[in-house]
């Protein structure tokens, strides 16, 4: 791996980390330092570990063996999944789920939300009947709401048409906007450029390379980045 001296205002260190699943090592990162004062783009084949590694970082899940370590001291993050499920009631109860671990969210931030992320005509309808694109920012919303320092993001726009996709982005950046930083899993390549200012690349559950994101486009150092940057820029 390269590029590991890099200093940060703020970071999460990983030391010796693996994560395994039915015997079969998911993560095996020996030592890295992933920024967390910015958005930072974790990208990679299918099957690499990127959503094992967002699971890793918020909590979820624990590494077999080794250690997560926030620079900050303790870590606020919010998870938001490719699949999230609805429950069957309204867009607004959904949203409100998020005053079961905070109770200072009242309803006057729930409808500040639902505006912000462009859902207040809907709030009374079904959530599971809404568009794919409504309800990733219906959990964007809850995000919002609980006001973590980091959100970790798996393909958030994933199968979204590119209006949605341009909305989604802008809600991306509002996070970093408001003191929140970002982590996200892409695959658009284009996206990761427009959106992010770091990049970690993860190949068969190891970091492979991460660095600015100007020269990992321009100038990759490893053999396995240049391979994928080849392949998926040729359909990207």
């Amino acid at each position: 791996m390269v590029n590991a001296n890099e200093q940060f205002a703020q970071f999460i260190e990983l030391k010796d980390i693996i994560v395994k699943s039915n015997g079969r090592v998911i993560l095996d990162i020996p030592h890295a330092l992933i920024p967390a004062d910015r958005i930072c783009a974790c990208i990679g084949p299918n099957g690499a570990g990127k959503t094992t590694l967002l699971k890793l970082l918020d909590g979820l899940i624990k590494p077999d063996s080794g250690t997560v370590d926030y620079s900050c001291g303790n870590n606020r993050s919010s998870l938001v999944l490719h699949h999230t499920p609805m429950i069957k009631a309204s867009a607004r109860t959904n949203i409100a789920m998020v005053k079961d671990s905070d109770p200072s969210i009242d309803s006057a931030k729930i409808e500040a939300v639902l505006k912000q992320i462009g859902l207040s005509h809907l709030a009374a309808s079904p959530a599971h009947k809404l568009s794919a694109g409504e309800r990733q920012k219906l959990c964007l919303g809850r995000a919002i709401l609980q006001k973590p320092s980091l959100v970790l993001l798996d393909e958030p726009t994933a199968n979204l048409d590119p209006n949605t996709t341009e909305q989604v982005e802008e809600i991306i950046r509002h996070f970093q906007g408001n003191g929140t930083n970002v982590i996200f899993t892409s695959h658009q390549l284009a996206q990761v450029q427009r959106l992010s200012e770091y990049i970690v690349f993860i190949d068969q559950g190891q970091i492979k390379e991460k660095g600015p994101v100007g020269p990992f486009f321009t100038d990759p150092q490893t053999q396995a980045a240049k391979r994928y940057l080849h392949q998926e820029l040729l359909v990207d």
